[in-house]
């Protein structure tokens, strides 16, 4: 039988047992969120290595972090649960100012507004570790407030980041069957991959989830409720052969969106089968019909006269991009004028 404790549990046990005597008589707030597979529960026993362990981000009033820190860093044993206090160079007790940590995670402080340029530059990663894990003690009454205003986005940026994402569908929904028809199986087989992964986060942001980035893409998937037959059509048409396959399940997949689409009423209702794109032997769903719905539904002037880019995840796919707020912010800015 494994051994192994998730690392919400050790951490949660980590600041009862250990870290909260330590700060007794401060004001502070505690928690697990930012960074670590275990902040979105994906931790597993291949995760217990390279610095995991108890962590725990205190926060504290402007002006202590560093006393806090020290003193806590004084108290802290070597080792809880097995695992180092100590690890990397850094401590298990991360000691911040709120308002900096989360600019410095975001790139903004949501206790001063989220704007619209705050939301479509925080990268999906970044919004699901800082509204995931657990908050442990909210001394200071700001880690719940943060996390409520970013729990998702207002309903027209929601209408906004679904009509790109269903663009994205339709500007390539055609292309596996085209590949294939020319004998490039390849090329069909990576596209088809490509939209299956469009899918799934298309499926995550109708059911109000985060998409993580790509190594827990296929795992927070595959927590949705409701969505085996999606993951089965999915499936069947990355491991197809061939492409009239691949499309037929692509075809199935698409089905099971649209309806999804119609049951959460953001916009007019659509028809929901697949279609024969005209005067090609393929079939689609139209993707552009949901993307056109569901912009023309956004009343908000702001969002209205937005370009269709999307959200920093969907213009931007580099890792050295979306790991950087200031990156972020500056390519948003670029991209959609604001």
């Amino acid at each position: 039988m494994s051994s192994f404790v998730p690392g919400l549990q050790l951490s949660r046990d980590f600041y009862t047992e250990v870290v909260r005597p330590l700060v007794a008589g401060v004001p502070h707030s505690a928690a697990l969120i930012g960074a670590g597979s275990e902040v979105l529960a994906f931790d597993t026993e291949r995760s217990a290595g390279r610095g995991w362990g108890p962590r725990v981000v205190l926060f504290t009033a402007a002006g202590l972090a560093q006393e806090v820190g020290e003193a806590v860093g004084r108290g802290l044993p070597e080792v809880f649960g097995g695992y180092p206090t100590v690890s990397g160079g850094g401590s298990g007790v991360v000691v911040a100012d709120p308002g900096e940590w989360f600019a410095g995670r975001l790139g903004f402080d949501p206790g001063r507004g989220v704007g619209v340029l705050d939301w479509l530059s925080a990268p999906w990663q970044r919004l699901a570790e800082v509204t995931s894990g657990e908050v442990f003690h909210d001394g200071l009454g700001v880690l719940e407030p943060a996390r409520a205003a970013l729990r998702w986005y207002p309903a027209d940026l929601w209408r906004y980041v679904l009509a790109v994402q269903w663009r994205r569908l339709a500007q390539e929904e055609s292309f596996p069957g085209r590949c294939g028809e020319v004998g490039d199986d390849l090329g069909s087989a990576v596209l088809t991959a490509g939209l299956a992964r469009e899918v799934m986060r298309l499926a995550l942001l109708m059911r109000r989830r985060y998409p993580p980035y790509s190594k827990w893409l296929g795992s927070g998937f595959a927590r949705l409720s409701g969505a085996a037959e999606l993951g089965d059509a999915l499936s069947r048409a990355v491991a197809a052969r061939e492409w009239r396959e691949r499309e037929r399940h692509l075809g199935r997949a698409y089905e099971r969106v649209a309806a999804l689409y119609n049951r959460v009423g953001l916009a007019g209702p659509l028809e929901a089968p697949v279609r024969g794109l005209s005067g090609r032997p393929f079939q689609v769903i139209g993707a552009g019909r949901f993307a056109d719905a569901l912009a023309a539904a956004v009343t908000d002037p702001v969002v209205a006269a937005l370009p269709p880019a999307g959200s920093v995840d969907q213009f931007a796919g580099s890792a050295d991009v979306l790991t950087c707020p200031e990156r972020c912010r500056a390519v948003t800015r670029a991209v959609l004028g604001l």
